[in-house]
Order: structure tokens, then sequence, then C-alpha cells
């Protein structure tokens, strides 16, 4: 048996739970169900209670597809990380599936209980998400599927190094500002709030590299 069976067999198990709370309340739904909402976290958008299983099916499928892109990336990667970090990205896959099972389980739950503002789940979900994967990036060796995959990064590995170990910093202090101030603020600036932070944790690490890319890769 494949060392990664039985992470690929937690991984669909993980999966199929947002399937099976859909199934447990599907007799339960009305017709109609909301299927998409606006920034206020009203819904704007309707559509067949069968509908209750798009949520879960989109999420499984990105999570599989991730599950194995992770799982096996060793095997296609040009840089050819050290053997160490294979353990790790394993761990991460199957991070990134509790990730998308939570998400499939808020989506159905907020779908069916239309006095849960989904904005008020899904927001300081996504930023304790944002916490997790800064912790994680200083651990990440260079490589072209995970990370700051930037032209300066991928050239050179100190820069790669320099640069995750800031943005590791930035995505967790900014992943719990985003929990924090999306679960306490109305749902417009919660919304605002959390945009506004996603950008500066994007723009700050890619600003640094290529900065230090001028610099001649040159760490002060």
């Amino acid at each position: 048996m494949k060392k990664t069976t039985p992470n690929l067999f937690l991984a669909l198990i993980i999966l199929a739970i947002p399937f099976a709370y859909a199934a447990s309340i599907y007799p339960s739904l009305p017709d109609t169900i909301p299927t998409h909402f606006n920034i206020k976290g009203e819904a704007d958008g309707f559509g067949e209670k069968s509908s209750v299983f798009l949520g879960p099916g989109i999420m499984a499928a990105v999570g599989l597809f991730t599950f194995f892109l992770l799982s096996n990336i060793k095997n296609f990667d040009p840089k050819r990380f050290k053997s160490e970090d294979d353990g790790m990205f394993k761990k991460f896959a199957l991070f990134i599936v509790i990730f998308m099972s939570i998400m499939g389980l808020i989506i159905t739950y907020s779908a069916t209980n239309h006095s849960i503002n989904i904005t008020k789940l899904l927001l300081p979900f996504l930023g304790l998400v944002f916490a997790i994967m800064g912790w994680y990036m200083p651990k990440l060796h260079q490589n072209y599927f995970a990370g700051f995959k930037l032209p300066w990064t991928l050239e050179n590995v100190d820069n790669w190094n320099a640069t995750h170990q800031l943005a590791g910093k930035v995505w967790l202090y900014g992943g719990i500002i985003e929990a924090i101030g999306t679960l306490v603020l109305p749902s417009v600036p919660a919304f605002v709030v959390f945009i506004t932070c996603t950008a500066v944790m994007v723009l700050i690490p890619t600003i640094y590299s290529y900065r230090l890319f001028k610099n001649g890769n040159q760490i002060n």
C-alpha cells in the first residue's frame, strides 16, 4: 500500500462530511433555497433545493485536486525540493482538504439557515486560515506550486527564504486581524477590512521581494 493511500481515505471521509450534512437536511428543505449572498450577507440568488449539494461538490472537487497536487508535488516540481518537504506538503494537503470541507459546511449551513449572516462565519474563518498559512510559509522551501511564486523568489533561493520569512509574519498577524475585525464589525465594514488586509498581505511581501532583487538579493 502506498504511503499516500491512508491520507487519501482520510481526505475522502473529510470531504464527504458536507455531503452527509446536506443529505440529512435535504428532506426538510423548502423547494427554493439561497445560492448566492451579497457583501451584506443577504441572499440575492436562489435555486432548487437540490442545489444544496452544489457548494460541497465544488469544494470537494477543488480539495481533491489540491490534495493530489500537493501529495505528489515531488514527482513533477522542477525545483526538486528537499526530501523532508514531502511530509510537510502531505500535511498541508490535508489542511487544504479540511479547509474545503469546512467551507462546504459553512455554505450549506448558511443557505439553509436564513437567520445566519454568512459573512460572520466565512470571513473570520478565512482570516484564521490565512493566519495558519502564515505559520506554514517560513517552512516552505523553493518550489513552483506553493508560496509567493514571484520571478525574483523563483530565481534566487535567498530571495525566496527572506520573502517567506516576512510573508509568514505578515499573514499570521494579518489573518488574526481579519478574523477579529470581521467578527466584531458590521457586514460591509467587515468586508472592506478583509479585502484591504488581504491586499496588504499580498503587496508587502511582493514589494519586499522586488526591492531585495533590485538590491542584488543582499539581505541587510
